[in-house]
């Protein structure tokens, strides 16, 4: 709320200097102002808005790795850390929004200083109670909102045009819909933020009480808590005392079950959805919850950050790297910590960093409420977030669940309320046990876990918080917890991290069958750096290991990573003889899904070692189970697979289905699920002496792979780059440059429609499109559309944004909008390359727009 003039200067400073921090106390408001000032000018000239939240990392030097994983970039090409971030960074115009920096202020200060001055298109807006004090560096400080002016108390029409005095009112009628001022309220509501030095976030505590108490108690309770925590004296820090103060008061009007909650779930600082808070609050206090560690003080924060493409109110964008299948990019969080208004802009000074005073409890911590049944604490999690001690993460409700954090003062204020009390060991305890229960879950199904995003995929804060815990107390279920954390590090090719923690792993695991699990994953991320001898010096370690243990799973997955690590080297026969024996152990295991992944790896190296015709037979074989039971991402490998065989054995047009079909099933936006079908459309063309079309494909996969970052696999790059060389020597120079040119130009669903031109989507098409569960899909040529529909769906083809299509159109964004809605009723789909697609169909000129 608010804020419209400080936005308004942010934006001006923001397009002048490199690094804009953001400064003041805490909850006044900074992080809420970077996200919507990141949502606001992304694009142009500052370029797309990625978000990273440091509040959880606490220790510097892993903060280049840290703020690598945060922005989905992979380690490849040997490449890791501060090298890996300048080079996916490069010349891109990027902005980077470094969310809570104080406590890593050093650290941040260097990385910040060293990234600008080798990515002269990145610029940098950090949040932070002390400047970072870097060369060029320009501080904003944010200010409190804005008060009524002393001497209108009677004006209350002045009183409302408060800034402060509007948060609180809103606030307030989101807490309780009925809420309405009463004769005198506006003058309460006044006194109440003056007494709050207009802080949001202590305003937005004291808002939510207004369903249980009245405006002159909300009034006098805070008085009261003031005076008890200063003896009467106003000459403290003012700004962290009504902060603290705020968060305290609130804390003691909760009823007692509600503060045991409270305090508990401060150990999450990852955030928590209803199954992690019952898991970790739920049972007793006390000496009743289990036999793990109980001495120390708890505070194992998680080492990675959380990132998210900024569009208007934060979101997420990842991407992935590679070959490799199911590869997990996930998470997408977005915080807030009140409203806000800023004040001056200077080059220097920093500010206080106090949180406050220490606060008492008044309640016997282990009394009968300290025992929390696990059924009682969703309730208690939604009272919590309706007094604003806790938060909804944004995003994340698509996905079925809803997701909640403590704000990061709130955090601390919860973490010295659960060691007064007694209960961080036991708390931590559960935690653990909670975290390895669902490692262990992981585990049990599968063979192949290395390449399957498991269930820990939303709790890598709270794993990485576990692993380090757990690690300085020589937990039995340190083990466990640092291989599934290494597993998705690994998915998310934050290699030289997951070797790391593995080396530490190595050191500690006693059993065959946990050995041999830890040494496959530190073989293939030593894969993914190019570092073959290595890999295969742990895969070999992880067969013999995998041999003398009692389960058959972990040593196929070990076969699995041993063929793997020689694939890697070029030894592809002998890949092959290792595969081969890697499906007879899965033969044993009764798994169907298993055993089509382990034929489908079988496949993938006979083709390298030139059996094609075997490797179809295995294809045939294997398909059908990996289309109906497999993660997405491994059904585009096989499905690609299926057409680089049919490409070897000579039949173009099976190749060319396949292919298209894998287009069609890859997630959306640019990844690397997309690269393969490209290229390998890019070779069906050329087989059918059509070498514009061959290059334009094959520039446009060259130019996503430099955008994301990722590399092919050898040999099947080595097979695209003699076509293409071979198109190149039949076509005139300058015709190639000019296909090449129009081929970097494409992308998005303008390059989905433009791969499919001609090739036979209409049945492909069609089937894609009725799997995303529509029953009134109709012939591809012939949906029925208004005019003014069809342009709308034109200009999505071409890859327009709504935004874009409506400046073009001479429409409001809003009615684009609603027109695409129309647009997916009428053509049955959901998405946009869908839409794409389906103009594709009907497009009867393959080079039309180009």
């Amino acid at each position: 709320m608010g804020r419209e003039r400080e936005l308004s200067r942010l934006r001006t400073l923001l397009r002048s200097t490199r690094l804009l921090t953001l400064t003041g106390p805490g909850g006044v408001g900074k992080t809420r102002l970077a996200l919507e000032l990141a949502g606001r000018v992304r694009g142009g000239r500052t370029g797309r808005a990625q978000w990273v939240a440091l509040d959880s990392l606490q220790d510097g030097e892993l903060l280049p790795q840290a703020l690598a994983a945060a922005l989905g970039v992979r380690e490849r090409g040997g490449r890791a850390g501060i090298e890996a971030l300048v080079h996916a960074l490069g010349t891109r115009t990027t902005l980077i929004v470094l969310d809570n920096c104080e406590h890593l202020a050093e650290a941040c200060a260097r990385l910040a200083a060293t990234l600008l001055a080798r990515c002269p298109r990145l610029r940098l807006l950090a949040t932070s109670r002390e400047p970072l004090r870097v060369p060029g560096e320009v501080v904003f400080r944010v200010g409190e909102l804005s008060l009524s002016p002393a001497g209108e108390e009677h004006d209350t029409t002045a009183l409302l045009r408060s800034e402060a005095v509007g948060l609180f009112l809103a606030r307030a009628r989101t807490s309780d819909a009925a809420f309405e001022l009463g004769p005198g309220g506006a003058r309460t509501v006044a006194e109440i933020c003056r007494r709050l030095d207009g802080l949001p976030l202590a305003i937005e505590l004291a808002a939510g009480r207004v369903g249980s108490l009245s405006l002159p108690g909300i009034l006098h309770g805070l008085d009261d808590q003031l005076s008890l925590l200063t003896d009467g004296s106003r000459t403290g820090p003012g700004r962290h005392r009504e902060l603290g103060a705020a968060i305290d008061w609130s804390h003691r009007l909760l009823d007692p079950l509600e503060r045991v909650v409270f305090r508990r779930l401060s150990v999450l600082g990852g955030g928590f959805d209803a199954e992690g808070a019952a898991a970790v609050c739920g049972k007793g206090g006390g000496s009743d919850d289990g036999e793990g560690d109980r001495d120390g003080d708890g505070h194992g924060d998680g080492e990675r950050a959380v990132s998210g493409e900024i569009r208007g109110e934060g979101g997420a964008h990842g991407g992935g790297a590679g070959r490799k299948e199911g590869m997990h990019r996930g998470d997408d969080v977005h915080r807030g910590d009140g409203a806000h208004h800023g004040d001056d802009v200077h080059h220097g000074d920093g500010t206080h960093r106090e949180e406050g005073v220490h606060r008492g409890e008044d309640v016997d911590p282990q009394g009968p409420h300290s025992l929390v049944r696990p059924e009682q604490v969703l309730r208690v999690v939604c009272a919590l977030e309706a007094k604003s001690l806790i938060v909804r993460v944004r995003g994340d409700e698509p996905q079925g669940t809803s997701r909640f954090r403590q704000l990061s003062a709130i955090r601390a204020y919860g973490m010295e309320r659960l060691a007064e009390a007694g209960e961080l060991p036991d708390t931590w305890n559960r935690a653990l046990d909670w975290l390895a229960g669902k490692a262990a879950g992981a585990v049990t199904p599968g063979v192949f876990l290395d390449t399957v995003e498991g269930p820990l995929a939303r709790e890598q804060e709270n794993l990485a918080a576990a692993v380090a815990h757990s690690a300085a107390r020589s937990d039995h279920r340190h083990v466990p917890l640092a291989v599934a954390l290494a597993r998705l590090q690994y998915q998310q090719e934050q290699l030289t991290a997951a070797r790391t923690l593995l080396s530490g792993v190595l050191e500690r695991v006693q059993g065959p069958e946990d050995r041999s699990a830890a040494l496959a994953l530190a073989a293939r991320s030593a894969c993914l750096q190019d570092d073959h001898a290595a890999a295969l010096a742990f895969a070999q370690e992880a067969v013999a290991a995998g041999r003398t243990g009692r389960h058959p799973g972990r040593l196929a997955n070990a076969l699995d990573a041993l063929a793997a690590a020689r694939l890697c080297r070029g030894e592809f026969s002998e890949a092959v003889a290792v595969f081969v024996e890697c499906l007879d152990v899965v033969r044993t295991l009764g798994c169907p899904l298993d055993l089509a992944l382990c034929r489908h790896h079988l496949a993938w190296a006979l083709l390298q070692a030139g059996r094609a015709a075997e490797a179809e037979q295995l294809m045939q074989e294997c398909l059908p189970e990996l289309e109906t039971n497999a993660p997405p991402g491994q059904v585009t490998a096989a499905l690609h697979t299926a057409g680089a065989i049919r490409l070897a054995l000579g039949d173009v047009d099976a190749a060319e289905r396949r292919f298209a079909e894998v287009l069609l099933k890859a997630p959306p936006g640019e990844s690397f699920h997309g690269l393969y079908p490209l290229e390998g459309l890019a070779i069906v063309a050329a087989e059918r002496g059509d070498p514009q079309r061959s290059l334009r494909l094959y520039a446009a996969a060259a130019a996503m792979r430099r955008r994301i970052d990722t590399e092919p696999e050898a040999h099947w790059w080595g097979q695209v780059e003699a076509v293409v060389a071979r198109v190149r020597e039949r076509v005139h120079p300058s015709r190639a440059s000019a296909a090449m040119a129009a081929g970097r130009r494409l992308r998005g669903a303008r390059l989905v429609t433009y791969a499919l031109r001609g090739t036979q989507v209409r049945s492909v098409g069609q089937e894609s499109v009725r799997a995303a569960g529509s029953g009134r899909v109709g012939a591809l040529g012939q949906p029925s559309l208004t005019g003014r529909e069809s342009a709308v769906a034109e200009l999505v083809a071409e890859g327009m944004t709504n935004q874009q299509i409506a400046s073009h159109l001479g429409l409001a964004k809003s009615t684009v909008a609603g027109h695409l809605d129309r647009v997916r009723d009428k053509l049955g789909v959901r998405s946009r390359t869908q839409i794409a697609v389906r103009v594709a169909g009907r497009t009867a000129d393959p080079e039309q727009g180009l």
